[in-house]
């Protein structure tokens, strides 16, 4: 026997508990088999004996049996298992088509033909209860010969066989009635523990619908959603349970579970008594109960009061393969053993207990119990479960089943079908369902074939010719009174799959038919029925049938179902059914040629998507009788849709090689059948089934992973319309075991630092710390031991406590006042108590007096981030004279020394808890807290372990959410769960107890806190802490200000209102169209928009185009033009669901005149864009050549196209004809100046129209643009340059050229110039020019132009000083000279030819004026002869001035070649000249004698 790890180290406990229990049961068995007459075989026949013995076992039972928990393979499976039967499983009972009456009356007749022969022999057994005054109770027994209990036993054998195979007959031939009332297979049983042990009631129940089971104590429900702490209520697959944590005095009551469904209710007793420790009797008075008596464990051959049952070599998780056969087993030891009692073995799958048939064999060696599948099919996956039961007392073990699929006959080919069932059978036809297979081979499933055959033959025959895709199919052309099995192929693109497993064997009967059947139990294996009818009478027509009703209804067939009429004579009837297309009265008989039999009848070759009514007639050999009344009008179509797919996959560890895999079911799924779960490896993109066979729920176990690797899941949901689309992938998670990453979990380590926290005269107030090895798991209590120390030397160890505690503080009674003791504390968790810890430092037990108060205790460090942490604590026990008014926190880094220590806060807290923030990231930190009084500060606490500021990968936060009603929501997720954590919120660090505000709802591995009626009240810190993690915690503060914000938003998403990107406004479309727009944010498809002008609706239609694009949000509305009488206000109302919004735009007055003009002159320039026309409109630019360029783009152009130009009404011309290849005319005008004002106008025009440009090139726009040509005159000047010349010194710069409105200015040394004779501007073409005469040393310095273009300042410098003035001052000189020397040289002014022609004999006479200072000397010269004046020639100077040369009579001699030379000291000049004589005479001859040479 295993003894709970709390009471193996207490003394009192009697480890002689057991011994003392068998010795009694042995005894009592000894005593029993020393008399033989008092043998109790007869109970297993006779129910009366049966009860009395229970009730006799009540009162000898020398001890209450205990109940064990569910046995799981160790190493394998650390949790309660629930697993999923699919909704068409497999009946607990086979159901009985026999009526109730006729059933029992059957029954009653084989219990008396048993009866009568075991009496009549005239021996018999007789047993009787005596009672006397001092109720002391008895029992006689009546001496048996050997030969007739032989004769008794061998009876009773025959009569369970016969009644075996009477209702195995039944169970062949009613497999129609699937509706049926609970019923308890598995009863929960009643125990006796000790207090603070969990204890866990069990049942299984059948039934359909499935049943619903309510748990409740003495007689009041249990709400284990308002005790979760206390209560755990759980129902899976039939099985069925209820937890209670920690059993008290108070939970010894009488327990019973109640199951419901609309077949009816049924309820199942239990009790629970609970007893103290150390020995004593419980003096609790045990209540009266009514109902089911207490459970005591009986043994034909004595009482038991518990037996020891353990599972050995058992088997685990199993894989097999489809064909495969496959053997669970385990051997069972069980004490104390007693021979002739063997266990009854049973075995369950899936809460289903399994009977033995051609697929299961079963066998019990006395020590081993085996269950053999002969062929693994997928149906024999699931949960199994090995019971061993002892009497009243039963122990299990259970383990899973997984069946991989067989290898495809055909590549590619999906899976088989599985759970292939009967669902209604009749004379003529039987609804066969089945389930999809989790395998498609690749490509989708195109439907399924159903084959049938008949029992006793081999040849099977395909119903459908073209695959159905619905998962059930109604099977007709059956021949009454046969049976008939089935199977179902799946097939897609790939092939055929392998057919699935054959169902079980069903007759073609109807159900009224069977109260006559005359059935032969004695062969009920050949498959052969025969029918009777009684004799017919006198025929009756019969009436109508009633209460037609559509039963189901697909795309492939319909099934209608009614009742027989009232009225049909003692003739059975028939059925003829008719169909009509809805809205018509024109009625159709289906089956023409042969009726029905059965109230039952499927249509086949209806056109889908139309209506159709159903009436039908019964009929006999009397006639047809009148239709029934019709159904209404049925689509014929898939009725249920395919389920959504699953969400929210969360995977979390379990074992090495397991995944617990938990999911959010389909929603609005209907008929749902189960879920497949596959998995992968990450990276690999394969994905292999979980599960073959559909399992129900929300969770599952994925076993057969490979350690250590990363997997993500998928799921999908099944029902008969087909699979569902794959979910989501879950996030990855690595392959290994949940508590202690993969290592067996241990007991903890030991606690430590304990201190004292209070002192006074008869007790002590210890703390201590936390273990810093927790073992994998949380510390579930602690024990403390405490001795006295007399002269320094140890006593013997006492027990401070018996059971454990949860608070690091506690207060040892009965202490010894001025004595000295020392503790010492052990931690325990599911593993056991740890190793306890060193002795504490020797404490004085005697009165504290001081004034401050004593140390806070209980330090906990969580919601530890990279920059604060959360330290919480408790009060110290020990207040001072005066309550405690606050609490100071200190903090420093670890490894500083103590002097460091600095406070956290100045002024003292009321709380006890603090965040501490600002800290440096990846630093560790100690922590300690002062509590203080009126007195003063009191001691310190002990300080914190080293906590690391840090921020774990993964550390997620509490999340505030307002949903679409309005509802606040505080939101917590954790990735890192382990089987047994949970969440723990809490309010300003205190347990969250108070549910009248929020509601706790957690699901999964998320958790919400939900707030009712959000107020000032809710204002705090909210933290959620996850147990049994690396101290996973967060927090969320809800202050004034964020619960104005969520108060607000949560208003706004109870009556939301559409959030607009922009609201109502108005533009002008290119034709001059007015479109009102306005855009929402988002809108759903079903958004709308109402349209009001001055709050009238208007509508779409010929003035106004409406439309609203929900994808956009955009909302418009178009008019093609804005008359007079739409001024006014115009309203966009949105609607969304609930969400509402609108917009409005006044258009009124000045306004309204605006945009109305605007429109119009939109719809103008449209209309004038249809021919050529300017797209901007005629411009000016000035070119970097400072000319003026006029231009404009122009589209819509051809070749047909003239361009005119025109200046003040006058046409330019223009020499080339503009192209218009770049969309651009132009016309420049070169050095524009002001004649060039005036009004320009360019026109475009052909055969489509005209359009012109103007511009106004006069006053201000003129002044405009010469500004801008002096701008780029000035920006042309070139740097001002230095040149001398006769005068003195020039300064000039050159540009483009020169207009009178650039202003010209120059500056010398910062100052204006002012011009003189001496200085003086101007401009020379185009260059600009200073000119300073006569230059000084006054001169030098910094010369600046500065050119001013009517609103710039251009400036150009030159530096005239040093050597570069002292170089031009030296060139002026040199020219000043060389000009008063050009001045003043001698020079020959004019007055002489070049050639002069005279007559010989006339007079000659030349004169030519002579310039020179001083006067020069004249020389005449001859044929390079100086010439003298004489008679012949004179020569004359006169005055200085004029020369004259003359010869009164020139003679041929004076022909040649003269000059006249002037010279003076400046320099010397001549004029050269030509005389040439001529003879007129001699001339004459010249010419007459040429001629005559020309002749020769």
């Amino acid at each position: 026997m295993s003894l709970p790890f709390y009471q193996k180290r207490h003394q009192h406990y009697d480890r002689g508990y057991r011994s003392t229990e068998l010795q009694s049961t042995m005894s009592q068995y000894q005593h029993q088999e020393m008399r033989q007459s008092a043998s109790h075989s007869s109970q297993l026949g006779l129910k009366s004996s049966h009860r009395m013995m229970e009730d006799k076992s009540q009162k000898l039972s020398p001890m209450a049996k205990r109940s064990k928990y569910l046995t799981l393979r160790e190493g394998k499976e650390n949790e309660d298992v629930d697993y999923v039967v699919p909704l068409f499983r497999g009946r607990h009972e086979y159901a009985s088509g026999i009526t109730d009456t006729e059933e029992e009356r059957i029954k009653e007749a084989a219990g008396y033909v048993a009866r009568r022969k075991l009496l009549s022999t005239g021996e018999g057994i007789s047993v009787s209860k005596a009672s006397s005054a001092s109720s002391a109770h008895s029992e006689q027994y009546q001496k048996k010969s050997r030969s007739v209990l032989i004769r008794e036993k061998a009876e009773q054998l025959a009569l369970k066989k016969t009644i075996e195979d009477t209702e195995e007959f039944h169970r062949k031939i009613n497999e129609d009635t699937l509706l049926h009332a609970p019923v308890f297979v598995i009863k929960p049983r009643s125990h006796t523990i000790w207090e603070t042990q969990n204890i866990k009631f069990h049942c299984t129940v059948s039934g359909w619908p499935e049943p619903r089971v309510t748990w409740y104590k003495n007689n009041v429900p249990i709400d284990d959603q308002a005790n979760p702490e206390k209560y755990k209520i759980e129902s899976a697959y039939g099985l069925h349970s209820l937890e209670i944590y920690k059993c008290d005095f108070e939970d010894t009551a009488q327990y019973h579970a109640s199951a419901m469904n609309v077949k009816g209710e049924n309820s199942s007793y239990a009790s629970l008594v609970v007893k103290r420790y150390k020995g004593d009797l419980d003096v609790t008075p045990f209540p009266t109960f009514t109902g089911a008596p207490y459970s005591f464990s009986i043994t034909p051959y004595g009482f038991a009061s518990k037996f020891d049952i353990h599972f050995m070599d058992s088997f685990g998780v199993s894989f097999g393969k489809e064909g495969e056969t496959l053997s669970l087993g385990s051997a069972i030891i069980i004490h104390p053993t007693i021979k002739r009692f063997q266990p009854e073995i049973q075995w369950y799958r899936n809460g289903v207990l399994v009977s033995p048939s051609k697929w299961t064999n079963m066998h019990w060696s006395g020590e081993r119990a085996t269950l053999t599948l002969t062929h693994l099919n997928k149906e024999d996956e699931g949960l199994y479960t090995l019971r061993a039961v002892m009497g009243d007392y039963y122990d299990q073990y259970s383990a899973y089943v997984f069946v991989r699929d067989a290898e495809p006959e055909v590549t590619n080919a999906p899976a088989a079908p599985l759970d292939v069932e009967c669902l209604d059978a009749n004379k003529d036809y039987v609804i066969i369902s089945w389930k999809q297979p989790a395998v498609d081979g690749g490509s989708p499933i195109l439907g399924y074939f159903i084959d049938r055959c008949e029992v006793g033959t081999s040849h099977w025959t395909q119903c459908n010719d073209t695959p159905v895709k619905f998962a059930r199919f109604p099977v007709t052309g059956l021949i009454e009174g046969r049976s008939y099995i089935f199977r179902v192929r799946a097939v897609n693109k790939s092939g055929i799959s392998r057919p699935s497993r054959v169902s079980e064997a069903v007759a073609a009967l109807d159900p009224a038919d069977r109260a006559r059947i005359k059935s032969r139990p004695s062969a009920p294996w050949t498959g052969q029925i025969i029918v009777t009818e009684e004799e017919p009478t006198e025929g009756v027509i019969p009436g109508p049938p009633s209460d037609l009703t559509v039963t189901e209804a697909t795309k492939n067939y319909v099934v209608l179902s009614w009742k027989p009429p009232g009225q049909r004579g003692h003739e059975g009837v028939m059925y003829y059914v008719e169909k009509s297309v809805a809205g018509t009265d024109n009625w159709q008989r289906v089956n023409t040629e042969i009726p029905v039999k059965s109230p039952r009848f499927a249509l086949f070759d209806l056109a889908e998507g139309k209506s159709y009514s159903f009436r039908v007639r019964s009929c006999n050999s009397a006639g047809v009788g009148e239709p029934s009344e019709a159904t209404e009008a049925t689509v014929v179509g898939d009725k249920l849709d395919i389920p959504n797919p699953p969400s929210k996959i969360v995977p979390t560890r379990n074992t090495d090689t397991s995944v617990v895999v938990t999911w959010t079911e389909s929603k609005d799924a209907r008929e749902l059948v189960g879920y497949y779960i596959e998995a992968s490896i990450v990276g690999s993109g394969q994905w292999e089934p979980c599960n073959n066979n559909p399992v129900k729920g929300k969770r599952f176990i994925c076993h057969g992973l490979i350690t250590g690797e990363q997997y993500i899941f998928r799921v999908r949901a099944v029902n008969a319309a087909g699979l569902s689309d794959y979910s989501s992938d879950s996030e990855a998670i690595e392959v290994k075991a949940a508590i202690g990453g993969g290592l067996p979990h241990a007991a903890p380590s030991p606690p430590y630092d304990i201190t004292l926290l209070e002192s006074v005269r008869d007790s002590m107030v210890i703390g201590w710390k936390q273990p810093k090895i927790t073992g994998g798991v949380d510390i579930q209590g602690y024990y403390i031991n405490y001795r006295e120390v007399i002269d320094g030397v140890p006593e013997k160890w006492h027990e401070g406590n018996v059971k454990p505690i949860s608070d690091r503080a506690y207060r040892v009674l009965n202490l010894k006042e001025n004595t000295i003791y020392q503790y010492q504390v052990a931690a325990c968790n599911l593993a056991g108590v740890g190793t306890p810890s060193q002795p504490s430092k020797p404490y004085k037990c005697e009165e504290w007096t001081i004034a401050v108060p004593g140390p806070p205790h209980e330090l906990n460090v969580s919601e530890v981030r990279g920059d604060s942490m959360v330290l919480l604590w408790k009060s110290p026990v020990y207040t001072g004279r005066t309550p405690v008014t606050g609490f100071y926190v200190d903090i420093k880094e670890a490894d500083a020394p103590e002097e460091t220590w600095r406070g956290v806060n100045t002024k003292p807290t009321t709380n006890t808890y603090m965040k501490i923030s600002n800290l440096e990231d990846s630093v560790r930190y100690v922590l300690r807290v002062r509590a203080a009084n009126q007195a003063g500060v009191g001691k310190t606490s002990d300080v914190t372990d080293p906590v690391l500021a840090q921020t774990k990968p993964g550390t997620k936060e509490v999340v505030v959410e307002v949903d679409d009603n309005g509802v606040i929501s505080l939101n917590f997720e954790c990735d890192q769960l382990t089987p047994d954590s949970k969440f723990v919120w809490s309010k300003n660090y205190e347990p969250l107890e108070d549910l009248s505000r929020v509601d706790i709802e957690t699901k999964g591995d998320r958790t919400k806190v939900t707030f009712k009626d959000p107020s000032e009240e809710d204002l705090g810190i909210y933290s959620c802490v996850v147990t049994e993690t690396d101290g996973v915690s967060s927090s969320y503060t809800i202050d004034e200000e964020e619960l104005r914000r969520l108060l607000q938003l949560s208003h706004d998403n109870k009556f939301p209102i559409i959030p607009l990107k922009s609201g109502l406004a108005v533009e002008i479309l290119e034709k001059g169209q007015v479109r009102f727009w306005m855009q929402a944010e988002k809108l759903s498809p079903n958004g709308k928009a109402n349209f009001v002008f001055n709050d009238k609706e208007i509508h779409n239609g010929e003035k106004y185009k409406m439309n609203v694009d929900t994808k956009t949000g955009i909302v418009e509305m178009i008019m093609d033009k804005l008359e007079d009488e739409d001024e006014g206000t115009f309203t966009f109302q949105l609607q969304d669901g609930k969400a509402t919004n609108q917009s409005s735009l006044v258009l009124i007055g000045d306004v309204f005149d605006k945009l109305q003009k605007e429109a119009r002159f939109q719809r103008h320039e449209w209309i004038r864009k249809q021919g050529p026309h300017f797209v901007e409109y005629l411009g000016w630019e000035v070119t970097p050549e400072c000319n003026v360029l006029l231009k404009s783009k122009v589209a819509n152009i051809k070749k047909e196209t003239n361009i005119s130009w025109y200046k003040d009404e006058m046409e330019i011309m223009v020499d080339e004809k503009h192209d218009f290849q770049d969309g651009v005319c132009t016309l420049l005008i070169t050095e524009v100046t002001r004649k060039d004002a005036g009004i320009y106008e360019v026109i475009l025009k052909d055969d489509r129209g005209k359009d012109k440009s103007v511009l106004k090139l006069v006053d201000s726009a003129f002044d405009d643009l010469m500004t801008a040509v002096c701008k780029k005159i000035a920006e042309s000047a070139t740097q001002v340059k230095i040149q001398s010349n006769e005068e003195g010194i020039r300064l000039y710069s050159f540009v483009n050229y020169y207009v009178d409105d650039l202003k010209v200015s120059w500056g010398h040394n910062d100052s204006k110039i002012k011009y003189t004779d001496r200085v003086k501007t101007g401009v020379t073409g185009e260059m600009i020019w200073l000119q300073i005469n006569e230059p000084t040393p006054n001169d030098k310095g910094k010369y600046l132009m500065e050119l001013f273009d009517g609103k710039t300042t251009h400036t150009k410098d030159v530096d005239l000083s040093g050597q570069a003035f002292d170089e031009a001052f030296a060139e002026f000189q040199r020219l000043k000279q060389a000009a008063i020397a050009e001045k003043n040289r001698a020079r020959v002014i004019g007055g002489l030819p070049d050639v002069v022609t005279i007559q010989e004999g006339k007079s000659l006479n030349l004169t030519c004026n002579i310039w020179g200072d001083p006067v020069p000397e004249v020389t005449w010269l001859k044929n390079e002869r100086e010439l003298t004046s004489d008679a012949n020639c004179i020569l004359k100077f006169e005055s200085g001035k004029y020369a004259s040369f003359t010869i009164p009579m020139v003679t041929t001699g004076d022909s040649g070649k003269y000059c006249i030379r002037a010279k003076n000291k400046y320099g010397t000049e001549t004029n050269d000249f030509t005389v040439s004589v001529f003879n007129p005479e001699i001339h004459e001859v010249e010419e007459e004698t040429q001629p005559d040479a020309k002749k020769k």
